[in-house]
């Protein structure tokens, strides 16, 4: 991200009771406001004798270091390699079928409806709104009490949605049919950070909602009552993304954040189940594969990677030496055998997750394109940008419509012909 954010507040700390800047502390998950000398003392408490944090470190490092070899050790086959026997996709021709055009400023996040035709979308105008994809049409606004609305989200049953920024707070706005309501009024705040909301999303229901922030930390929230849940700490930096498991009993999710680190969660537990930290870069952006088997990641590096969560390794990279902009959204087909990805440069880049190649480049954007994701039946993806505008774009020929996903091909050995289906482009 190319702004930056004041993490520390004034006043008196909780433990030494002086009036100094404070850095938020958890402990057993209730959170407390630190002077940094107090954070430095109570980082030394317990430590035995010739023990310093220098040495603390070394040693983990040391463990990073071995549980780094025992991967390799499992390492006995590149993904491509396996992928070799798959018929290759070939070039594609996508093109935008809708722009939509009414923020005033940046847009920074944006979400589609499960009934597959609306879209919610965020801005740095700080006007959340809701859009008919088919007609282009505004069928709701917000204004928030803040530029620089930097997430949101539709509630699976299609009736809220929720947004949030540099408020630091996760707002929950109900939706009518009345479109002349005053939604502002029926406002609801459920959670609060300690610094700036990055990323929201509903678990598989409306009633709670998971939120990333840049206090470096993940929260679990009850939309209902606004009651913390559960709080997930282990980002060193700001947390900048999160996408929930596509299960219907989903209980993890994956975060990525500006100390270059992936992290899975169990959200029962609120401990951190499985790390990466591969990219040289922030991770803007994290999509699990269809299956909830592996995760993409998209980093200001310049490059995409797949991490399949079973081998408990990447197992692919993304990228190309012509590609020298980061990577800020990615999202897959419906199949997993496409990885989309928006870049800084103005472009959507497609790749075929199991060949690493690219085979599709879209361009019509005119600034970097900030947000990205796949409609919920395969058919078509959203894309937002700095130029103020979304576009809603389709591929010609194979886009959405693989019924064998990549996972199935490689079981099956690749030896089933077509795994994927060409549909003809008719459609205005």
């Amino acid at each position: 991200m190319d702004q930056t954010f004041l993490a520390d507040v004034f006043g008196p700390c909780d433990k030494c009771s002086k009036e100094k800047p404070l850095r938020p502390v958890y402990i057993k998950s209730e959170q407390l406001s630190y002077c940094s000398l107090c954070v430095e003392m109570m980082a030394t408490e317990g430590l035995r004798e010739n023990e310093t944090l220098a040495s603390l470190k070394n040693e983990a490092e040391s463990l990073k270091g071995k549980l780094e070899e025992e991967r390799a050790k499992l390492h006995d086959v590149e993904l491509h390699q396996v992928a070799e026997r798959v018929e290759a996709l070939g070039q594609f021709v996508m093109k935008t079928r809708r722009t939509l055009k009414g923020h005033g400023n940046k847009v920074l996040c944006m979400d589609w409806c499960k009934d597959k035709r609306r879209i919610v979308s965020s801005s740095q105008d700080g006007k959340v709104i809701v859009w008919d994809s088919f007609t282009t049409n505004k069928e709701h606004a917000v204004t928030m009490p803040c530029t620089w609305v930097m997430a949101c989200a539709y509630a699976p049953s299609g009736c809220a949605i929720a947004c949030g920024g540099l408020d630091n707070k996760c707002s929950v706005y109900p939706l009518t049919f009345d479109k002349n309501e005053n939604m502002a009024a029926k406002k609801k705040s459920v959670a609060m950070h300690t610094n700036y909301l990055s990323a929201c999303s509903f678990t598989n229901s409306d009633m709670q909602i998971l939120t990333a922030s840049g206090d470096g930390t993940c929260a679990l929230w009850d939309v209902e009552s606004g009651q913390l849940l559960q709080s997930f700490h282990g980002h060193g930096a700001d947390v900048l993304c999160l996408d929930l498991a596509p299960s219907e009993t989903g209980n993890t999710f994956v975060s990525g954040g500006c100390d270059k680190k992936a992290m899975v969660w169990d959200m029962r537990s609120g401990q951190c189940i499985q790390s990466f930290e591969t990219h040289d870069s922030d991770i803007n952006s994290v999509r699990y594969y269809p299956s909830g088997d592996a995760f993409a990641s998209g980093s200001d590096d310049a490059t995409c990677r797949l991490y399949d969560l079973r081998a408990d390794r990447e197992v692919a990279i993304y990228s190309k030496e012509s590609i020298i902009f980061g990577a800020s959204s990615v999202d897959f087909s419906l199949s997993g055998r496409l990885l989309f990805a928006g870049y800084n440069d103005y472009t959507i880049n497609v790749w075929d997750v199991l060949k690493g190649s690219r085979v599709s480049i879209l361009f019509g954007h005119e600034n970097r394109v900030s947000t990205l994701r796949v409609s919920p039946d395969g058919t078509a993806f959203c894309s937002g940008s700095w130029d103020h505008t979304l576009r809603v774009s389709v591929g010609g020929s194979y886009f959405g419509c693989f019924f064998l996903s990549f996972f199935d091909c490689l079981k099956r050995g690749g030896e089933r012909e077509g795994c994927y289906r060409k549909i003809d482009d008719k459609s205005d």
